[in-house]
């Protein structure tokens, strides 16, 4: 029987544009109309939103003590649950906003971790997502047991319960959480050992990965279902995919590759979340090419293609060969991108998709040749050599010869080309 007691948290929103701020710090109507799709994400509900504008930010209270008033107004009429910043506050000025408004203060960071902590299933994503909590809340413990760090300071009638035990118990949760963060990082490092040993395997049996990145709910996992014929779930909701999902998929009648759905990116992403998924994310550099996935129905996609290259370039997958894949050009009006590594397409209809295997086989060809050849026994260690350096199609053992049908790389092909039957070297351009 369906549960319809649930009640949404009702949210007000508030931002600040200040001059001080890095331009991509500020809040704007684009990046809290995003903050509401992070509320509705979370299971909350948004009721009101406030962009206040000054030249710096409040040291005490971020958005200065009449907005806060406004603020607290807005929450008591509307009977608001909670309230979520856009910007990153610091410990002392969300206790101080949590104290003025008398609800829950979230700030963006916050806010993130929380999605990120419904969404995770996988245990590496778990370990990954308790290790950023972790990391955002050591600094915001001093904020939490201020109260009592400054009644017991205060000396004098201290109240009863409150002499001593504020900065033990504030000293004791910080070891605490120091020693949960050792242990999560030594078990994550134990994942990254774990995946270096897949990836030589792979690389071993010389089989390429594809990466797909790009903002969150730019239709990655859609992409993904439609290129390997899977059923991921794919929501039209943001941080849908957080645990990192690899398919294979036929790229032609003799390449196989691997492609990985990473977690979607997003402005303002949590500096501890980007350090905590690293051991996911590491992922990219190692990729043979990345495709880059871009909303081109989302007004906002030039922003958002931003943000992905600048976390790209912080991974250090800045020179790894990269497709950009312009998704939903079925709703897109105007000129679509064209150009080299540039395919248009919709995920979801299937539209354009051949065209962006093609231009993957092309990537990943890397020079290969496919020929057959006739090999006398005399020269029998060369099929030793395909079998262990080149992809096998057909061997046959005849009277004559060993004849073989394979794909070499570049490096191979000089020492068979001789076994290629009316094999003649191309002439140069100076011989013509």
């Amino acid at each position: 029987m369906e549960n319809n007691d649930f009640k949404k948290e009702r949210a007000v929103l508030a931002g600040l544009s200040a001059n001080s701020m890095e331009i991509d710090e500020r809040s704007t109507d684009i990046s809290m109309q995003e903050l509401a799709a992070l509320v509705e994400t979370a299971g909350g509900e948004t009721v009101g939103m406030l962009i206040q504008n000054r030249p710096t930010p409040d040291p005490r209270s971020f958005i200065g003590d009449g907005k806060v008033a406004e603020l607290k107004s807005f929450i008591e009429y509307n009977d608001c649950d909670l309230a979520v910043f856009d910007n990153e506050l610091s410990p002392s000025q969300m206790r101080v906003l949590s104290e003025e408004l008398g609800v829950k203060v979230l700030d963006r960071s916050g806010l993130i971790l929380d999605i990120f902590a419904q969404r995770a299933r996988t245990r590496e994503g778990q370990l990954q997502v308790e290790l950023a909590q972790y990391k955002y809340l050591l600094p915001r413990l001093t904020g939490m047991w201020t109260h009592l760090v400054r009644q017991t300071a205060s000396g004098g009638s201290s109240p009863i319960g409150t002499r001593g035990p504020g900065e033990t118990q504030l000293e004791t949760d910080r070891r605490h959480i120091r020693r949960k963060i050792q242990k999560l990082e030594e078990e994550l490092a134990s994942v990254r050992k774990v995946r270096s040993t897949q990836r030589r395997q792979r690389e071993k049996n010389d089989v390429p990965v594809v990466a797909l990145v790009g903002y969150t709910n730019a239709g990655k996992s859609t992409l993904l279902n439609c290129l390997t014929d899977s059923d991921i779930p794919a929501n039209n909701r943001l941080f849908d995919t957080l645990d990192t999902t690899t398919r294979k998929l036929r790229i032609d009648e003799f390449t196989e590759a691997l492609v990985s759905d990473t977690v979607g990116f997003i402005r303002k992403l949590p500096h501890h979340l980007i350090e905590a998924f690293k051991a996911t994310l590491e992922e990219l550099s190692y990729a043979d090419v990345l495709l880059h996935v871009i909303d081109i129905s989302n007004p906002d996609w030039e922003a958002q293609a931003k943000v992905v290259d600048s976390l790209i370039n912080q991974l250090g997958a800045n020179e790894t060969p990269c497709i950009r894949v312009y998704n939903k050009c079925d709703a897109y009006v105007g000129i679509l991108p064209h150009g080299e590594d540039v395919v248009c397409l919709s995920a979801k209809s299937g539209e354009g998709v051949q065209e962006l295997v093609e231009a993957l086989s092309k990537l990943l060809d890397k020079g290969r040749h496919h020929v057959t050849l006739k090999i006398p026994y005399s020269s029998a260690g060369i099929a030793d050599l395909l079998n262990r350096e080149a992809a096998v199609i057909k061997m046959e053992y005849t009277d004559e010869a060993i004849e073989a049908e394979v794909i070499v790389p570049p490096d191979i092909f000089g020492r068979i080309k001789q076994f290629i039957p009316g094999y003649t070297e191309p002439s140069e351009d100076w011989e013509d």
